[in-house]
């Protein structure tokens, strides 16, 4: 059964500063053109290319959840007064006993969006919306060795270097090294250290 449009976001899923407001919102159809996109359009994800992808997905996964699923998900990062739709947010269960839950969290933004500070709000407002409607207490984020821009916008959000997790993922051709982040609940909040 097709999802409807979104509904209004709830608050505490923006950030307003220099008269540019930062918005997470659900995925409506319109955005699934932007994500078929990031599946077909080579280097517009950066270093993250992985090949072309089924650019039928999208509209598949729309149909099942709309991408609120409970174990993975997606929210649209929405730049105002622009009312435009920079990118995405996801997040993904995972579990290193088998019990005890926490996300893993991703961006993508289009390049015109990028290097506008925009990056790492979406990322912090996405930790406040999992942390206030789950009861996770870690949250996790990779980035590779030369995405500084990512590693500066992690870290802006509130995330931590955790270390290098050694052959990660197969890429260009060759197996690289990635970065672990993370963010506990009781962490600082990037909000606070960075001047909401």
């Amino acid at each position: 059964m097709p999802h409807t449009d979104p509904p209004v976001p709830a608050a505490g899923n923006t950030h307003e500063a220099a008269g540019r407001t930062v918005r997470l919102r659900p995925v409506a159809e319109p955005d699934l053109a932007m994500f078929r996109r990031f599946l077909t359009e080579p280097g517009l994800v950066g270093p993250d290319w992985a090949g072309f992808r089924d650019a039928g997905a999208p509209a598949r996964r729309y149909a099942e959840d709309g991408y609120l699923g409970e174990r993975s998900g997606r929210l649209i990062v929405q730049v105002e007064p622009e009312d435009a739709a920079a990118g995405y947010v996801s997040y993904l269960h995972g579990s290193y006993d088998g019990r005890t839950a926490y996300w893993e969290i991703g961006i993508a933004l289009l390049p015109e969006w990028r290097g506008r500070g925009i990056g790492w709000r979406a990322q912090a407002l996405l930790c406040d919306y999992l942390f206030s409607h789950t009861p996770a207490r870690r949250i996790q984020a990779g980035t590779h060795p030369e995405n500084v821009a990512e590693q500066r916008s992690l870290e802006k959000a509130g995330f931590q270097l955790e270390g290098v997790v050694r052959a990660c993922e197969f890429r260009a051709g060759a197996w690289r090294d990635g970065w672990l982040y993370s963010r506990l609940r009781d962490d600082p909040s990037p909000w606070t250290e960075n001047g909401r």
